[in-house]
């Protein structure tokens, strides 16, 4: 019973660190998986078997039929299907604003490439910027917005395979200027025309798309619009291992709420959701390009997966018919940027929970507002870290107390326990008998300073989530050799001071009378500093601040009760 409760600290903590990273390298981080209850409970009219190459079908004929329409869709020269850029014989049309760096490709006006000026690749090359979109792999990702027609007749079946004008080869967004219209036109000898807008706002990642049709034959046309985002698979040679973060598909809906969508499942089963409201996204740490249909105009989602290893989601709308001599416009948005919790959540209703905290965001946004009130008040994240460490441990300092005062007297008493075992040997009957009575007449609950421990552990993961999600801590310098807190150590100085402080705790801990679990408990500070040596700065700094203080409260207490215990 005396070792009970330092076998539940560290074991406690290690499930966290250690089983816990286990777990989402498998199956993602806790909470990160409802789209598997989803499959299973969705009805089967929402979810089709397979994936082919496409999933947006066609606009029937005009009139509309009541013929359901087809969901294959032909094989396109895009720059989705073989994965290039389009910009070879037709080019790109470079776009810059105050927060982005883009080009759009005349051919199907898809956006393929998108650097984040804000955001350098590394802290080393300040002058590189992030970037998100790309048209080639490793790590392809492109938007792809356009416009379904029926199979045959003056409206092409789908506006990927066209070449838009525009009339420059690139745009910007000059000082003073509040916003940047680009227009990509197409226009046919039978009488139609296809006008892309995409409409820029300064310090805004969300852009503003209009797709409209203008009739001028003398027969009605039929037209549906879909944005689609596509990517493969994350690689990034700098992530580590020991940290899990999604990538993959989510999407969000004001009855279903936030579901994910990883790979395998796209690979497995297509999605085809009716919804009216909310979004669909693909995600990466930090980063996530989202599309937002109009909030009350009915849509549906989908998701797919393709042989050359490239996965979509998207939304496609209803047809819409557009009379002679008349135009019609399709609105939508498109999102590429951050995840910047407080500009998500100002863009789309559910939006700002593609930052992932999992089961745990209930407390891990509180954490994150607090973390970013001290941030504006202290001006850096390292510092923001430390004082949100300080108050945390303020808010648990009579928990801790609870927890460290049964440690005190588990100490206290730990010669007169090993007498007991001295006396008794093998008899573990007559041992724990007799360890029972001396905790009764000691006053001393064994487990008393469990109880505090394990309603700390949600708030500890919490914070964990926060500190690995927030893009704010991406490449945020703190002081002297630690210019990221995003990246580990990279000379092993805060995980080796972690180590010692480890050690330090143990010792103010009450060693366990059984030689091997002695063994066991002293090796665990070796053993988390082989693993934090592997994690964010970050976290770490949470952690060595985190010990400190408890130990410096861990030792008033201790050295408190020995003192009144000396003088009796």
């Amino acid at each position: 019973m005396d070792n009970l409760r330092l076998v539940l600290l560290f074991t406690l903590a290690a499930v966290l660190l250690l089983l816990y990273q286990a777990w989402v390298q498998d199956y993602g981080p806790i909470g990160g998986h409802p789209q598997v209850i989803q499959q299973q409970t969705t009805p089967p009219s929402r979810v089709e078997k397979g994936a082919d190459s496409g999933v947006v079908p066609p606009t029937p004929y005009i009139p509309a039929t009541d013929t359901p329409p087809s969901t294959t869709l032909p094989t396109m020269a895009g720059i989705n299907t073989a994965g290039e850029s389009g910009a070879g014989s037709t080019g790109t049309i470079r776009v810059e604003t105050d927060l982005l760096s883009m080009e759009i490709a005349r051919r199907g006006g898809a956006i393929i490439s998108a650097r984040l000026l804000d955001y350098p690749q590394s802290p080393r090359d300040q002058e590189t910027k992030f970037r998100l979109l790309k048209p080639e792999p490793p790590n392809f990702f492109v938007v792809e917005s356009g416009l379904r027609g029926p199979e045959t007749g003056p409206l092409p079946a789908d506006s990927r395979s066209l070449t838009f004008q525009a009339t420059q080869e690139s745009f910007s967004l000059k000082p003073g200027q509040d916003e940047l219209e680009v227009v990509l036109s197409w226009s046919d000898p039978a009488g139609v025309e296809i006008h892309r807008r995409y409409r820029f706002t300064r310090g805004s990642y969300v852009i503003d798309l209009t797709q409209e049709v203008v009739n001028q034959t003398k027969a009605p046309l039929a037209a549906r619009s879909y944005t689609q985002i596509l990517r493969t698979e994350l690689n990034d040679p700098e992530a580590t291992r020991f940290v899990y973060t999604y990538t993959g598909g989510v999407y969000y809906t004001p009855e279903d709420k936030y579901k994910k969508v990883p790979f395998e499942d796209m690979r497995a089963e297509r999605l085809s959701l009716e919804a009216t409201g909310g979004w669909v996204a693909l995600i990466q740490h930090y980063f996530l390009v989202a599309a937002l249909p109009p909030a009350g105009e009915p849509q549906t989602f989908f998701t797919s997966a393709r042989d050359d290893g490239k996965f979509l989601i998207g939304t496609y709308t209803n047809p819409a018919t557009i009379e002679p001599g008349t135009r019609y416009q399709f609105n939508e948005r498109i999102f590429v940027g951050p995840k910047l919790q407080d500009t998500l959540a100002s863009v789309a209703p559910g939006l700002d929970l593609a930052v992932d905290y999992g089961l745990l965001t209930i407390i891990a946004q509180p954490i994150y507002w607090l973390l970013s009130k001290i941030h504006a008040l202290v001006g850096n994240w390292g510092w923001s870290i430390i004082f949100l460490t300080i108050l945390i441990k303020l808010a648990f300092y009579k928990l801790s107390e609870t927890s460290y005062k049964s440690m005190a007297n588990m100490r206290k008493i730990t010669p007169r326990i090993q007498a007991l075992k001295d006396r008794y040997g093998d008899d573990k009957e007559r041992l724990n008998q007799a360890m029972m009575e001396m905790y009764k007449k000691e006053k001393i609950n064994p487990l008393g300073g469990c109880l505090p421990i394990v309603v700390q552990i949600p708030v500890f993961i919490s914070l964990y989530w926060v500190l690995l999600e927030s893009v704010e801590m991406r490449q945020a310098p703190f002081m002297l050799w630690i210019d990221n807190l995003s990246a580990p150590d990279p000379y092993f100085v805060l995980p080796l001071i972690m180590g010692v402080s480890m050690y330090v705790q143990q010792k103010l801990n009450p060693a366990p009378p059984d030689p091997i679990q002695a063994k066991v408990m002293m090796s665990l500070p070796f053993v988390f500093t082989v693993f934090f040596a592997f994690f964010p700065s970050g976290l770490v700094l949470y952690w060595v601040v985190n010990n400190l203080l408890s130990i410096a409260q861990q030792w008033y207490i201790t050295d408190k009760i020995e003192k009144a215990a000396a003088k009796h």
